[in-house]
């Protein structure tokens, strides 16, 4: 397995807490959605025409809004869940082949709901998790696939277009734990990385299995008998972290990945090619964010990864310029009446727009001043 020497490169960059007042948002809107918590919160950057549009999770509800000038936000539709006791944790925009926008959500009860955004009805529900879904994800090379990260241990791959379960990721070699969250690498299609409560990082490949992924697009009989196959073994595994490590992402081919310690951490894995598994880490940079040691609070990231936003369960926000060595904070946000701790933000394509939402049901918009 993977040993991780940090020392390949040099000491990692610590960016400073004093914010460089780079860009200065502002408070424009609030909404109450409930008393509800609100654990998910995400723009539509699977389809250009709908980048204004973002959609969050709680309790039983989905709900999609509109960003509108003027700091306006408006209600487009709610779907509401027929199980009254499913809390939904998270949700990810897909579309299918013909480009109709769907909304993938899942959350305590393992069933992942399918919703076509334009009738408001279900496309499809997917059973097979064992348990709670944590996290879901969508390849933005192929936005008919989303991966899934469950309590259940495993991470499945499927199309939202056939409804089939192509590939699981666990067994001998995956997560011994709640898997947290799960990405897919940005221009590798093949690989995608997730992470959980084992305090790994795992990096896997699908390529030897691809072609079951390109069958699941012509599949006609039922999605049942497709033969979906287990991936046991990742190619690299990172113990970057000493505790749950609940968000990461890819940034190219690096990872950024944050635990409960108050950071967000940006690495480098060096897999050694002839023995998988194996390998050393690099850790580039280290992003500080100040009260965020609780777990399930997710960072976001513009449309190009410029900068990365994360809250605290104080409710305050903290944007970091994501490409800069040492890190640079963009800015620190924080209001009088926001105190509740903030469980995922969403940045607007060019970052202008950050959205929060919050466990006491609210939704936060900051934008940038002029």
């Amino acid at each position: 397995m993977a040993t991780n020497k940090s020392g390949v490169g040099c000491e990692a960059a610590v960016g400073s807490l004093t914010a460089s007042k780079k860009r200065e948002y502002k408070v424009s809107n609030r909404l109450h959605e409930g008393k509800r918590p609100l654990y998910a919160i995400a723009f539509n950057f699977i389809d250009a025409r709908y980048y204004d549009v973002f959609a969050t999770v709680g309790g039983n509800r989905v709900t999609i809004y509109r960003c509108l000038e003027g700091g306006l936000i408006a209600v487009l539709q709610a779907y509401v869940d027929e199980d009254k006791d499913e809390s939904f944790y998270t949700l990810s925009w897909a579309c299918d082949v013909d480009g109709t926008p769907l909304l993938v959500a899942g959350g305590s009860n393992g069933i992942i709901r399918v919703i076509n955004a334009g009738t408001e009805k279900i496309h499809k529900s997917f059973v097979g998790h064992g348990d709670s879904i944590n996290e879901i994800r969508t390849q933005a090379l192929k936005p008919s696939l989303v991966l899934s990260a469950s309590k259940d241990e495993s991470v499945r791959l499927w199309n939202v277009h056939t409804g089939i379960c192509i590939l699981i990721f666990a067994g001998a070699g995956g997560h011994r734990n709640e898997v947290l969250s799960v990405d897919f690498h940005p221009s590798d299609i093949y690989r995608i990385a997730s992470c959980g409560m084992d305090n790994t990082v795992k990096i896997w490949s699908m390529k030897e299995f691809w072609t079951y992924v390109e069958r699941s697009f012509t599949w006609t009989d039922l999605p049942s008998k497709f033969p979906t196959k287990y991936v046991q073994f990742p190619v690299f595994i990172a113990s970057v972290h000493t505790n749950y490590v609940d968000c990461t992402r890819w940034l190219g081919d690096f990872v950024l990945s944050k635990s409960v310690d108050n950071e967000i951490v940006l690495w480098e894995p060096k897999t050694k090619e002839q023995s998988p598994g194996e390998g050393a880490v690099d850790i580039l940079q280290k992003y500080p964010v100040p009260e965020c040691d609780i777990w399930f609070i997710k960072f976001s990231c513009d449309f190009h990864y410029n900068a990365v936003a994360i809250g605290n369960r104080e409710g305050k926000i903290y944007v970091w310029e994501l490409q800069s060595s040492p890190p640079v904070l963009i800015a620190r946000l924080a209001h009088a009446q926001c105190k509740s701790p903030i469980r995922q933000t969403a940045m607007s394509f060019d970052g202008s727009t950050i959205l929060s939402c919050c466990e006491d049901g609210s939704i936060w918009r900051w934008d940038a001043v002029p």
